[in-house]
């Protein structure tokens, strides 16, 4: 071999590969022939030289060693074609080896191997062109040009299938990698941004390129111009903008006329990809150097199908968002938001935010109506208008509920007085102009460690307070605020359980004639019993009626009642009558008062026996409610009385339209009879009494100068520990046998 005309074909053919390397891929089928005998790559130049597949020609690379012949094969890859492999050059079997190093070592799977050989007996078994995927074994002097030709074009076609089947699987691969990432992005922006670095992966092109969409398919923007939905690379900082404040107008030019076109538009140095699904339109641009080669746009037209599906799902993933956390008539954040920004803040340490407010519009539900419920959304949004626009972004807001509004921001801004100034002048709904009040409740953000929606609850609960408190309508969260309402919560969840076990008792205090001291009546009294001793009634039943739970327990108590004034008819005592109170949830309750006709009637107890207690305050807090339903009870025949006469404010007109048939003078009226005083408001009751044609009940006597002023007064009745305490009905029973026995 000479060196010479070695120097001279390594220098030629190396010239010819660089002078057309953008011809490698798509214009030339390239074959790499490696035999270290200069003449056999002569012959085969000379042999293939005319030779065309697919509109191909052949370019021949050189290797005269195994050694040279992998250096070729790692710098081109899977750019080669085919290889006419040598199998003894430098060693006996150096072909054998460049074919193990070239599938194992360097990767090569695509191209195709022809083997061959001078010397037949040095032909590999038939394991070896099995495991190296070689496709065919010649000897040299088989290989006539005819031979030579046809196992060629046989090797390129099959590079070709193979070739074809990798990049399809390549291809599906990453369109089916790219749907899924992007389907896990939840935003238009996120989306958009993947399907400009998913779309430069896939044609070789580094991340660079904006996508844009009317603003009215997927952003709450009132105009239908074209905006940057996503980008990536320099055009990132103009993601959200309209597109005509981008700084290259052939690209506003090129997007405008693919959405217009509804198009592809592929240009030598750019290209713009039409995305549409269910009506939703947009175009990526791509900046690039080169033209899309017709293998790439056929991709390209397969996985834009695909990511415009994707595309119309962000999109539903965006709307659900912001139903799921934007307020649709304010725009505000909803409560769900309000806590994720409660949450933000909480952990940005240097954040200047500390205080949490909730406004809450009184009476708002009269606006609705009176008004409409589109004179309510007006107001809403008026106010919602007046706070943005005069806190800005020194204040975030939000929608937490029908008519509350929660606030975040400084000490200095969210405050009381501030809060208030705004809503010292009215506020145009429509075509109202209405003026509001408002109740606050305010909360400092002292922990770290309090969550969002523990820093909402608190704050609800500094807002619940302020509605109870006349003198003010703002108040602050305290600790204690919140300690108290988780103790009344668990006392009410305990009273729950313990009513269902029947842990509670009714206790019994006897009512005297005052004239005789005879036993007439009792009342029944309500007892909790714990581990730890008696729950007071005062603390329990305010609770019980809080929670809705009175309605089962007072159903409860008139039947215990109505179950012993049946034992006690049975004893013999059928001349007394039992006192039962009676609280405003059980008057709201429809049921009521065919309820306590229809115990009294299965217990056969005379209705007149039954006596049910009200207070003043029950009846001042629906009149109407409690005035018929004591009418219709009254027409049966039970009696009723008013507890507590005189500690309220009632209406006398109200008075006199109740069918009582009782006044119990109240305790706080008894402990004020001392010696040689008068108490005027008990004798004023009593005269009321009287003079209604009533009867009347002191209670809380215990005194004997007590009892003898108000029989004195033309009292007729009387209770309290002078006679007897509280006691449950066995001591009851023992009771009235020890009174029947005296006489």
């Amino acid at each position: 071999m000479s060196s010479t005309g070695y120097d001279n074909d390594e220098l030629i053919f190396l010239d010819e590969e660089e002078s057309d390397e953008s011809e490698t891929v798509y214009g030339r089928w390239n074959i790499l022939v490696v035999d270290d005998d200069e003449e056999i790559h002569s012959v085969t130049r000379l042999a293939l030289s005319d030779l065309m597949l697919n509109d191909k020609k052949l370019h021949f690379h050189h290797a005269y060693s195994g050694e040279q012949a992998l250096k070729i094969m790692e710098q081109m890859g899977d750019r080669l074609a085919i290889v006419l492999l040598d199998v003894v050059m430098e060693t006996d079997d150096a072909g054998l080896v460049v074919a193990r190093k070239m599938r194992e070592e360097l990767g090569l799977m695509e191209p195709r191997i022809i083997l061959r050989t001078g010397q037949p007996g040095y032909a590999p078994e038939e394991s070896v062109i099995k495991e190296y995927d070689i496709n065919d074994y010649k000897t040299k002097t088989e290989l006539t040009r005819s031979k030579l030709v046809t196992t060629i074009i046989a090797s390129l076609r099959s590079y070709q299938q193979i070739l074809t089947i990798n990049q399809s699987r390549d291809g599906l691969e990453k369109i089916i990698m790219s749907a899924a990432n992007l389907l896990e992005e939840h935003s238009v922006k996120g989306f958009c941004e993947g399907i400009v670095t998913q779309i430069s992966s896939l044609i070789g092109l580094d991340a660079g390129g904006v996508v844009c969409a009317r603003a009215g398919a997927v952003l709450d923007r009132e105009d239908n111009s074209v905006y940057v939905l996503g980008a990536a690379g320099e055009f990132a900082k103009y993601i959200n903008e309209n597109l005509d404040n981008l700084h290259d107008k052939r690209i506003v030019e090129a997007v405008n006329k693919c959405l217009k076109s509804k198009k592809h538009v592929f240009e030598s140095d750019f290209s713009v990809l039409f995305l549409n699904s269910s009506g939703y339109e947009a175009a990526v641009f791509l900046k690039i150097k080169d033209e899309i080669s017709p293998i790439h746009q056929k991709l390209l037209e397969v996985f834009l199908s695909s990511i415009s599906v994707g595309y119309e799902n962000v999109n539903l993933f965006h709307q659900l968002r912001n139903a799921a956390f934007r307020d649709w008539l304010t725009k505000l954040p909803n409560r769900n938001e309000f806590i994720n920004m409660l949450d933000d803040i909480r952990m940005a340490t240097d954040e200047g935010a500390n205080v949490v407010a909730l406004i809450d519009i009184k009476h708002f539900s009269d606006v609705n109506d009176g008004l409409g419920q589109d004179a309510g959304n007006h107001l809403l949004q008026a106010v919602a208008e007046r706070v943005q626009d005069s806190f800005g972004d020194t204040v975030k807001m939000g929608r937490i509920g029908a008519d509350v509004f929660g606030l975040i921001g400084c000490e200095s801004v969210v405050n009381p007085q501030r809060i208030n100034e705004l809503f010292s002048f009215p506020f145009k709904a429509g075509d109202h102009t209405l003026p509001i009040n408002i109740t606050m409740g305010l909360c400092k953000l002292v922990d770290e460690e309090t969550s969002g929606i523990d820093l909402l609850k608190q704050t609800n609960i500094a807002l619940n307070r302020a509605k109870k408190d006349l003198n003010t309508n703002f108040g602050f969260y305290e600790l204690e605020m919140e300690e108290k309402t988780t103790w009344r919560l668990g006392l009410i969840r305990q009273l729950r359980t313990d009513f269902s076990a029947r842990k509670l008792e009714l206790w019994y205090q006897p009512q005297v004639d005052l004239v005789t001291e005879r036993v007439v009546g009792m009342e029944a009294l309500l007892r909790w019993p714990t581990s730890e001793g008696f729950i007071s009634p005062s603390v329990f039943v305010p609770l019980a009626e809080y929670s809705g739970l009175i309605i089962d327990i007072g159903a409860w108590v008139i039947e215990e009642s109505c179950r012993r004034l049946n034992k006690l008819t049975q004893a013999g005592y059928d001349n007394v009558r039992m006192a039962v109170n009676i609280s405003m949830p059980q008057f709201r309750d429809p049921d009521f008062v065919n309820m306590v006709i229809r115990i009294v009637t299965e217990y056969q107890i005379e209705p007149a026996r039954l006596e049910l207690e009200i207070t003043e305050s029950v009846v001042m807090d629906e009149p109407q409610i409690v005035i018929e339903s004591l009418r219709e009870l009254k027409a049966f025949g039970i009696k009723i009385a008013i507890d507590d006469f005189g500690t309220g404010f009632s209406s006398m007109s109200y008075l006199q339209q109740l069918p009582l048939d009782r006044l119990k003078v109240d305790r706080s009226f008894i402990n004020e009879i001392k010696p040689n005083q008068s108490a005027f408001i008990a004798e004023t009751i009593v005269t009321l009494g009287n003079r209604l044609g009533l009867q009347t009940i002191a209670e809380g006597i215990e005194k004997r100068e007590q009892a003898s002023y108000m029989l004195k007064l033309g009292c007729d009745e009387a209770q309290g520990f002078l006679y007897a305490k509280p006691m449950p009905y066995d001591n009851l029973i023992e009771f009235l046998d020890e009174q029947k026995s005296k006489g």
